[in-house]
C-alpha cells in the first residue's frame, strides 16, 4: 500500500466541507475512494480518540493502481465528487501562450530522449503542501519511474531561470554546479561519487561518456536528471511564487502520465497551467506541447454492469454514479454508454475498472451478499497436477525452478536467439519497450536469467514450468497458451549427452518411450541437436546452445538445453 500523510483541515479546506472527527467515521468515507486512515502521526503515546486538526494523520491507499490519490489533493478530489459537492470530470484549462520552450539535443536520443515540462503559477504553498509535493514526486520516482530509470522529476522557482532551456549532454567533468542540499560546487563526476543522490542513481547514467544536463538561456544548471537539482534553481519554498515542473525520462507516454498527476494536484491548488513547448531535433524535427490534459472515453455496457455488480439500475442511477465517481457521459443511446474518463485516472484500461468505481460509489456494503446457486468444490486441473508432477521430477534431477516474466520481447526471442522473426501475440499499448509481446516459448526466459546471473558460481542448472502464447487463428481468441518445461545447464563441460541423461530419467518416469531424431535449429549448434519423439510425434528439442547465442547473451561457458511441449505430452498420458 502507498501512505500519505495528510492533516484534516488541509484537507477539509480542499474538499469544502467539514469530515468526520472520530477515525471510523472518517474511514467510512474514506473507503468510497480505496483510502484508510492507518494511524495519525504523532509524537504522543496514545493518539486522541477525535481528530484534530493539529493531528497529522497516515493515510493507506489500499489501491496503488491509482496515483491521483497519492496526494491529499487527489484524495481530496475524489471525495468531492462522492459527497456531491463537484460530480462529473473536472476541467483544467491551459493558458494559451506558453511559459516556456525546451531544445532537445539530438544526442540524447540513446541516453534519456524525453522531456515535458509545466509552469504552475501562483499555487497555493505552505510548509505541509510543499511537503506534500515532495512526497508525491518521490512515490512517483519509485512507482512509475522505476527509481527514476524510467521518469523523474524536478520543481524549480521558475522565477530564478531564464527561458528558453536547453536539454542536453555534458562530459562528466565539463559543468559545475552546487547539487540540492549542498554548499560546495561539484562536476558531474564528483556527484555521483560523493552525493548520497548521485551514489543511490548514478548507475541510471554513469556509463554513458556525456550525461543528460538541463540549462537554462544563461548556461544556469536547473539539474541534472535524474540525479539532482541545482540548490540554486531547484529549491521551493512557501514564498516561490512559480513553480517550473519538469519530467525527464526514457518512455515518453510515462513522462507525459507522471507530468498529468502533479499538473493536476497543483491545479487543485489554485495554480494558473502554463504549457510548455518541447522541440525534438532527431531523424524528424517534431514539436509537442506539454502537458497534455485531454480526457478519453470508453464504451460501457450497462448489461455487463449488471452482470458484474449484480445491480440492477437504471441508466440514469448508473449516470449518476458515474458523475459521482468523477466521469462523465457523452450523449450515446440503447444499452452502450459513451464514458468521458478524466486525464489523470491513468488506472482505467478496461471498461471493468469503471463497473468497479460504479460499485464503490454506490457503496459496498449496500450490495446484498448472494450464495452460489449450486455447491462446488476446488481443485488442482489435470493440467496443473502434472505440472506440479513433472516439477517434482526435474527438481530431484538436480535443478532449480525460476520464474520469469511472460512478457518479453522480439530481440529475446529472436534476435538474441539467431532465430528470424515469426508471428507472436504482441501488446497494442506496451508501457515498456523490454516487454512488447508475450513469449512463444520458454529457453530465451532462461537465457535471460542465466545471463543476470554471471556472477554464480558454474554449474548452474535451472528449469521452469509455464505457458507460452502462440497466434492461433483457429481459435475464437485467436490465440494458443501451450504449458511447456525448459531445462539449461552451463559449465565448461556441458553438453548433448548430459542433457540427453536428464531426459531420459524424466520420460521414464512419465511413462513415455521416446526417441531422438536429428535436426537442425539455429538456435543450437549445428549435429547436436534433435526433435523429441514420441512414436511419430514430435513433443520437443534437446541440444547444446549455439556459441552464436552464447555470445548474443553475454555467457562464455557451453550451455545445452531442452524444451517440452507438456500439453501435449499430458494429452497421449490421457489417451
Amino acid at each position: 500500500m502507498t501512505a500519505i500523510s495528510a492533516r484534516i483541515d488541509d484537507l477539509e479546506q480542499l474538499v469544502g466541507k467539514k469530515l468526520p472527527r472520530d477515525y471510523e467515521g472518517l474511514n467510512e468515507l474514506l473507503y468510497s475512494v480505496k483510502c484508510e486512515v492507518s494511524h495519525p502521526v504523532t509524537g504522543r503515546e496514545k493518539p486522541p480518540e477525535l481528530i484534530t486538526d493539529d493531528l497529522e494523520l497516515q493515510i493507506e491507499n489500499v489501491d496503488t493502481n491509482r496515483p491521483d490519490t497519492w496526494s491529499t489533493e487527489g484524495i481530496a478530489r475524489a471525495l468531492r465528487g462522492t459527497l456531491g459537492i463537484e460530480t462529473g470530470v473536472k476541467n483544467y484549462t491551459l493558458t494559451k501562450k506558453p511559459a516556456v520552450e525546451i531544445s532537445v539535443d539530438s544526442k540524447l536520443k540513446d541516453v534519456r530522449p524525453f522531456i515535458a515540462c509545466v509552469v504552475a503559477r501562483h499555487p497555493r504553498l505552505n510548509d505541509t503542501i510543499i511537503r506534500g509535493l515532495i512526497h508525491l514526486q518521490d512515490k512517483l520516482d519509485q512507482s512509475y519511474g522505476r527509481k527514476r530509470r524510467r521518469s523523474s522529476i524536478g520543481f524549480y522557482d521558475f522565477d530564478l531561470i531564464t527561458p528558453p532551456l536547453k536539454y542536453g549532454l555534458a562530459a562528466p567533468d565539463e559543468i559545475r554546479f552546487v547539487p540540492l542540499e549542498g554548499t560546495e560546487q561539484l562536476s558531474l563526476r564528483e556527484i555521483l561519487e560523493r552525493h548520497p543522490k548521485g551514489i543511490e542513481y548514478g548507475d541510471i547514467v554513469r556509463h554513458h561518456e556525456r550525461m543528460p544536463i538541463l540549462l537554462d538561456d544563461l548556461g544556469k544548471v536547473l539539474s541534472f536528471p535524474p540525479i539532482i537539482n541545482s540548490n540554486d534553481l531547484g529549491r521551493v519554498t512557501p514564498e516561490t511564487k512559480n513553480i517550473l515542473i519538469e519530467i525527464t525520462g526514457t518512455l515518453e507516454q510515462t513522462v507525459m502520465d507522471v507530468l498529468t498527476i502533479l499538473t493536476t494536484a497543483l491545479a487543485d491548488r489554485d495554480a494558473e497551467i502554463c504549457p510548455a513547448v518541447i522541440h525534438y531535433n532527431y531523424e524528424k524535427e517534431r514539436t509537442t506541447r506539454t502537458p497534455d490534459l485531454r480526457e478519453r472515453r470508453m464504451r460501457l455496457s450497462l448489461d455487463h454492469t449488471e452482470r458484474l455488480i449484480g445491480l440492477k439500475l437504471t441508466r440514469t442511477q448508473v449516470v449518476s454514479l458515474l458523475r459521482r465517481a468523477r466521469y462523465d457521459v457523452a450523449k450515446s443511446g440503447g444499452k452502450q454508454l459513451n464514458v468521458i474518463v478524466p486525464c489523470y485516472r491513468l488506472d482505467i484500461l478496461h471498461p471493468v475498472d469503471i463497473m468497479e468505481d460504479i460499485a464503490m460509489v454506490y457503496g459496498l456494503n449496500r450490495i446484498v451478499p448472494k450464495w452460489p446457486s449450486s455447491a462446488t468444490i476446488g481443485g488442482l486441473s489435470a493440467t496443473e497436477e502434472f505440472s506440479d508432477t513433472v516439477r517434482e521430477l526435474v527438481i530431484g534431477l538436480g535443478f532449480q525452478e525460476i520464474l520469469t516474466y511472460v512478457m518479453t520481447n522480439h530481440e529475446k526471442l529472436f534476435t538474441k536467439m539467431n532465430r528470424p522473426l515469426a508471428p507472436v501475440v504482441e501488446v497494442s499499448n506496451p508501457k515498456v519497450m523490454t516487454m512488447v509481446c508475450l513469449r512463444a516459448w520458454l529457453l530465451p526466459s532462461l537465457m535471460d536469467f542465466l545471463s543476470s546471473n554471471t556472477h554464480v558460481e558454474y554449474p548452474q542448472r535451472v528449469f521452469e514450468v509455464g505457458d507460452c502464447t502462440t497466434p492461433d487463428p483457429g481459435l475464437p481468441a485467436g490465440v494458443r497458451d501451450q504449458r511447456k518445461l525448459a531445462c539449461l545447464s552451463i559449465h565448461s563441460r556441458a553438453n548433448f549427452t548430459e542433457m540427453k541423461s536428464y531426459l531420459e530419467p524424466l520420460m521414464s518416469n512419465l511413462g513415455f518411450e521416446f526417441s531422438i531424431e536429428r535436426t537442425s535449429d539455429p538456435s543450437f549448434l549445428d549435429g547436436r541437436v534433435g526433435s523429441i519423439l514420441i512414436g511419430d510425434q514430435g513433443v520437443g528439442l534437446i541440444g547444446e546452445v549455439s556459441p552464436q547465442v552464447i555470445e548474443n547473451w553475454k555467457l562464455e561457458d557451453p550451455t545445452s538445453a531442452m524444451e517440452l511441449d507438456l500439453d501435449r505430452l499430458l494429452k497421449m498420458r490421457q489417451s
